[in-house]
């Protein structure tokens, strides 16, 4: 006992100064319990293979997948209508929509559907995502209050007054008592979210060099007015034909910066695009859409000889290519060179869209133009293409992260298969009567985002899931089941209720919420609830008094846990995203913890009178 104890409060220690991180503490602590022979390693590792674990990683994936198709993006709009530029406005918009979903959807479903929406949001209206996210993790924890499933320590309680001989609760009758937990969550957590989260910076973009965005890229060169799109028709005259037979640069001094091609079936929910360079080899077929760059009258001009179609919206999309900028270096070997024979198309699958000379932009002729030291080149290849050349430092440097700006262009066409997804996966959480369990809905839609191509790769996918949280928590499980075999969890329930059981019904009440309360800060809400349940039970008894308020206590202090981050999985979800530390979680997490303890002791009894 006193072994566990010490690794325990040494794990705390650990946690709150922050100096190593917190799943290597998390593992230390796993294996001393198992040196010291309190855990088997079987019983160590068994938070490995969790439904929880399992379920953080799916849904990792599927929020990732919701953010890579845009969607997302879209829904985050939405709300930022709403909120109609208001902090206030924005956050309030982001507790009560997370806590309403909450009440159908588990806390970790509801913070990995939330999350994607809420980091957008943040980063479109230039708000600070720490801001919002744990709000998000408190809210979607608070809103399981509203109804019966919202939680499992509901049901947990549900089954103690069943056992017991008595009248089972309704679906909706934990709604007030979950309406004042959102109400005073509000109240607590705006005025401490503004004092202790605004602090946090914006994850380090600033410090990352990162490079120009996409869009300001495209705007800098001027590339929306400098091309056109047209599509090619069955009865075209270049349908059929190669890029080198239609020799465009000689004949119209034009050129094929891309050939795209697009199909979706007859629902339009299922939709592909393929994209590639334009090599002297390409073929180009009916249905396909070209980019063309070049003197616009020339343009139209071909286009009218070949019977193409022009389309009205000549927007850049990237999915498999991308641009980025280079610098020539001084030392490189193609100083001097015409562009035309600098190797980039043949070495790199690479093309030149833009010339970047001190503060002069050269878009035309280029095949001709000389490079020269200092040059800013404006490339365009797929993704991977663009990431190869910064393998080669000696004769240029990639500005920006080709591989980072890959993974935020959005897969937009893939939105509507993303959405259904997800659909199916929370009513499959949702309906009782769909026999999938909750674990599985997770991992087939995690499989099925990967499967139908809502990542541009697995690997996209694979980094989407942080693996510090995942092993955070299946680390830190384990310490239920040290603290229940050494007898700690029954000495500290016991001990308290014994203690207070003379002092009046209000009094037991409150030291079984906060006893609870306290628990759950160091094993899982569901476990405490099994543990105090029988506890509450027995205590109202003896005392004479209805056991309904001693039990929603329970399942009160179980899941209104917010000063760990590794006491809920919302709470470990959001950490990494919010970069926040231990101290950020004790700073606005235990205030709200205690505030809606002291709360919910004297609203019990009016709701559920003893």
């Amino acid at each position: 006992m006193t072994t566990t104890i010490i690794v325990l409060c040494l794990t705390v220690a650990m946690f709150i100064v922050g100096k190593v991180r917190s799943d290597i503490v998390a593992l230390c602590a796993l294996t001393v319990l198992i040196v010291a022979g309190i855990l088997t390693p079987e019983e160590a590792l068994s938070g490995f293979s969790s439904t929880v674990v399992i379920m953080m990683a799916g849904l990792f994936v599927v929020g990732g997948a919701i953010l890579q198709t845009g969607l997302a993006k879209a829904a985050s709009q939405k709300i930022m209508r709403l909120a109609a530029g208001s902090d206030t406005r924005m956050f309030l918009l982001v507790v009560i929509v997370t806590s309403a979903i909450g009440a159908f959807v588990s806390n970790t479903g509801t913070v990995a559907l939330m999350m994607p929406i809420v980091v957008s949001m943040a980063v479109q209206s230039g708000t600070q995502p720490a801001r919002l996210l744990m709000p998000l993790a408190f809210a979607s924890s608070m809103g399981g209050m509203l109804t019966l499933i919202g939680t499992p320590p509901n049901l947990v309680i549900q089954d103690a007054l069943v056992e017991g001989g008595y009248e089972p609760l309704g679906f909706f009758s934990f709604f007030p008592v979950g309406i004042i937990c959102i109400a005073a969550g509000i109240i607590v957590m705006l005025p401490l979210s503004k004092m202790f989260l605004y602090k946090k910076k914006n994850s380090g973009r600033q410090k990352t060099g990162r490079g120009k965005t996409l869009d300001e890229l495209v705007s800098e060169y001027n590339l929306n007015n400098a091309l056109r799109r047209y599509r090619i028709s069955p009865r075209s005259a270049v349908s059929g034909k190669t890029v080198a037979e239609l020799d465009m640069r000689n004949r119209y001094g034009l050129s094929i910066l891309e050939i795209r091609n697009e199909s979706s079936d007859r629902s339009g929910i299922i939709r592909n695009v393929t994209q590639s360079l334009a090599s002297p080899e390409s073929i180009l077929t009916a249905g396909d859409i070209i980019y063309l760059t070049g003197d616009t009258a020339r343009m139209d001009a071909f286009a009218a000889e070949n019977g193409l179609e022009r389309l009205d919206n000549s927007n850049i999309d990237f999915y498999d290519i991308g641009i980025s900028e280079i610098v020539l270096m001084p030392s490189a070997r193609i100083i001097g060179t015409p562009l035309r024979k600098s190797g980039f198309r043949e070495r790199y699958s690479i093309n030149v869209l833009g010339i970047k000379r001190h503060s002069d932009y050269i878009m035309d002729g280029l095949p001709e133009v000389k490079l020269q030291s200092g040059d800013v080149l404006l490339v365009q290849g797929k993704w991977s293409n663009i990431a190869r050349l910064a393998d080669d430092e000696t004769d240029w440097v990639v500005l920006g992260q080709p591989e980072e700006q890959a993974m935020q262009v959005t897969l937009d066409y893939k939105a509507p298969v993303a959405a259904v997804i997800m659909l199916l996966m929370v009513a499959a959480m949702v309906f009782d009567f769909i026999p999938v369990a909750p674990v599985t809905a997770v991992m087939l839609a995690a499989l099925l985002m990967v499967l139908t191509g809502c990542f541009r790769s697995v690997e996209a996918a694979y980094k989407t899931i942080n693996w510090e949280s995942i092993v955070l928590i299946a680390a830190m499980m384990p310490m239920s089941v040290a603290l229940e075999k050494t007898g700690i969890s029954a000495m500290l329930s016991h001990s308290l209720v014994s203690a207070l059981g003379a002092m009046g019904p209000t009094v037991l009440l409150a030291g079984i919420y906060f006893t609870t309360s306290l628990l759950t800060m160091f094993i899982s809400n569901t476990a405490t609830a099994v543990l105090m349940a029988p506890i509450a039970m027995t205590s109202a008894t003896e005392i004479g008094a209805s056991p309904y308020p001693f039990l929603f206590a329970v399942t009160l202090g179980a899941s209104m846990c917010f000063a760990s981050p590794f006491s809920t999985p919302p709470n470990a979800l959001v950490m990494h995203a919010g970069a926040y530390t231990f101290s950020d979680y004790v700073k606005v997490g235990l205030p709200l913890q205690v505030i809606i303890g002291v709360v919910m002791v004297f609203a019990l009894p009016l709701l559920f009178p003893f």
